[in-house]
């Protein structure tokens, strides 16, 4: 067997037993925390939105779908204590063990609830990699913002600390979700997240960033950690998404990782082509200008029709192939820098 073809059997394998692991678990249908449940795999309802529209209209009609997390609560905390939380949102590969083993475990170790959702297991899907197409962007922020209404719910929970923290695809949600106007459409009436960290994120250029302009983003901080050497979300398209971010009126931070690659945080240090694997070009101009809904061009700032924008992605955004590589002590130096982060967050 031939090195890339034993890469992508591996790579299968892996994916399949992800999946096989989650169904596994027995998962209990609620429709709150108000029982204030412990450690467990819980469903519940959402949404699946196909568009942005989708979310920003709250009367429009949104496909009912079922999400499902698992909820980790910090072993030694008291009972009577009011816990912060964190959302985490998987990316592309779906959920993988070292979103509970190290995130969720770190999280509990400082006193924080960790509520890691699976997007696409209740769905049918195991990866998007190579499709994204199978499950809209928006059931992400979607199944997200289902997850902030359960945790406020429950009663060892401060619904006014809880954020949110998204991997690669899901940290489109991790920035999304702090859109104004996707807020107030999609929310639980109330409710918003008090931070937002994207880890390695996607979205950072392309029609799937949204326009920073004063007011479209919310006040509430984001961090973005990402490595110098991410072959599949470019460095410098989220630096400088990041800085426009900054300008615009939210507070944002940024970590780089030196000589670390995509998905850094897994335990497995062997480095992973994804050579089908679909990815935004680095530098690609579009971007989603949610004041008048109209795509344009960052370049220019000229609002594109969709002859343009379907001309400029296939010519300067759309590619395939990437890596992907476990570092832990750029994980370690991420897992300090997200901590630091939520502490002064959750001070405030």
């Amino acid at each position: 067997m031939g090195n890339h073809m034993f890469r992508q059997l591996i790579i299968g394998i892996s994916a399949l037993c992800l999946g096989t692991s989650a169904l596994a678990q027995t998962v209990t249908p609620m429709t709150d925390f108000s029982s204030g449940p412990g450690n467990g795999v819980y469903s519940y309802a959402s949404s699946s939105p196909g568009t942005v529209m989708e979310l920003i209209q709250r009367t429009r009609p949104r496909p009912a779908a079922t999400a499902q997390g698992e909820l980790v609560l910090p072993a030694n905390a008291p009972n009577d204590a009011k816990l912060p939380a964190v959302v985490l949102v998987h990316g592309s590969g779906g959920i993988y063990p070292e979103q509970i083993s190290f995130w969720a475990k770190l999280l509990n170790e400082q006193g924080i609830a960790a509520f890691v959702i699976d997007v696409f297991g209740p769905r049918g899907i195991k990866s998007t990699g190579e499709d994204q197409s199978q499950v809209p962007f928006a059931a992400d922020t979607a199944d997200a913002f289902a997850a902030l209404g359960m945790l406020a719910s429950h009663p060892r929970i401060d619904p006014k600390r809880i954020a949110v923290m998204g991997f690669s695809r899901g940290g489109i949600t991790a920035v999304r979700s702090g859109v104004e106007r996707i807020i107030d459409g999609a929310a639980p009436a109330g409710l918003r997240f008090s931070a937002h960290i994207a880890m390695y994120s996607g979205g950072c250029a392309g029609s799937l960033s949204v326009t920073p302009k004063p007011g479209v983003f919310s006040p509430e901080p984001m961090l973005f950690v990402h490595g110098d050497a991410d072959d599949y979300a470019y460095l410098s398209d989220c630096q400088r998404y990041a800085q426009r971010i900054a300008a615009a009126g939210t507070p944002t931070e940024f970590v780089v990782l030196p000589g670390v690659r995509h998905k850094f945080d897994v335990d497995n240090s062997r480095r992973i082509n994804l050579p089908s694997n679909t990815k935004t070009k680095e530098g690609c101009p579009l971007e989603f200008d949610i004041v008048d809904l109209k795509t344009r061009d960052g370049r220019s700032g000229e609002a594109l029709s969709q002859d343009k924008v379907q001309a400029i992605q296939r010519d300067l955004c759309a590619d395939t192939g990437a890596t992907m590589e476990g570092d832990r002590k750029g994980r370690e130096t991420a897992g300090k820098a997200v901590i630091e982060f939520l502490k002064k967050t959750f001070k405030r």
